[in-house]
């Protein structure tokens, strides 16, 4: 299950990790968030240990959601050493994303 991140988590969570963060900027309402989520969670326990994977639900945190300019859901953030490395937006086939994060491993 991905991390649920939160304007109050992100710096500790995200921005101080050493392993690569994949970020999913999403809300309750919106239908290709829905279906790109279990790619997510499934993304969160293929690579536990590896990558931390998290969600970050842009209705209740507009700071981090500002800070990446994120302005169309689904945008799913790939960050490494706190530097964003590639920004996909719109609903993607999982073994897009499995790949982005692979190139960061």
């Amino acid at each position: 299950m991905a991390l649920q991140i939160t304007d109050a988590t992100f710096e500790e969570v995200v921005l101080k990790s050493e392993l690569p963060v994949v970020l999913d900027f999403w809300a309750e309402w919106c239908g290709p968030c829905r279906k790109i989520a279990p790619y997510i969670d499934e993304l969160a326990e293929e690579f536990e240990g590896k990558a931390i994977v998290g969600k970050v639900d842009v209705d209740n945190n507009p700071d981090v959601t500002a800070r990446y300019r994120v302005r169309n859901i689904p945008t799913v953030l790939f960050i490494k050493s706190g530097e964003v490395v590639q920004k996909l937006v719109g609903d993607q086939p999982k073994q897009t994303f499995v790949g982005e994060l692979q190139k960061l491993l």
